[in-house]
């Protein structure tokens, strides 16, 4: 090389570990953006009756359905697989229609989360149920909007038993 040229092809080592540096930045922020919009896609929101005539969901859109199964509306299709109720929060309902097994603990008035999408005719077509596991439990999303339409009704708890006397607690 003679004097006075630059060297055009060769890169010192600290500019080359800078250049590095800011391609390995590049395409971790590239990996990070396509994860956090293939979360967004596979996403679903949950939503109480009440959040559903609020807030309004687009046909197609997959969400969660939460609420309770509505007193006197769980009937079977014709076809005998198809099962359709109403889940309500008490102060709003929304009729859902599903193809499959129904859980065990399944009935009217039991607290339900169905995951599905609206159809075009606004009822609700439910992918999968599921339903409460014991007597005391209720989803925290579907107590969230029962509580918040005021229809809250905590289930009671059973009287904490006396503790025994320990020998320092008895008097002589």
């Amino acid at each position: 090389m003679m004097p006075g040229q630059k060297n055009s092809g060769n890169l010192k080592p600290k500019h080359q570990r800078l250049v590095l540096v800011g391609l390995a930045a590049l395409a971790i922020g590239g990996a990070a953006a396509l994860g956090f919009s293939a979360l967004q896609d596979t996403m679903t929101y949950f939503y109480s009756p009440s959040d559903v005539q609020t807030k309004g969901v687009e046909p197609g859109q997959s969400i969660r359905l939460g609420g309770l199964v509505a007193a006197n509306s769980v009937q079977r299709l014709p076809d005998g697989l198809t099962l359709a109720f109403t889940v309500t929060d008490t102060a709003n309902a929304v009729d859902v229609r599903y193809k499959g097994l129904v859980p065990d603990l399944f009935k009217e008035g039991s607290g339900v989360i169905a995951e599905g999408r609206f159809g075009p005719d606004r009822v609700f077509v439910a992918d999968s149920l599921l339903a409460k596991h014991d007597e005391n439990y209720m989803p925290p999303e579907v107590a969230d909007s029962i509580k918040r339409a005021g229809e809250w009704k905590p289930a009671a708890t059973p009287a904490q038993p006396a503790l025994p006397a320990t020998p320092a607690s008895r008097s002589n």
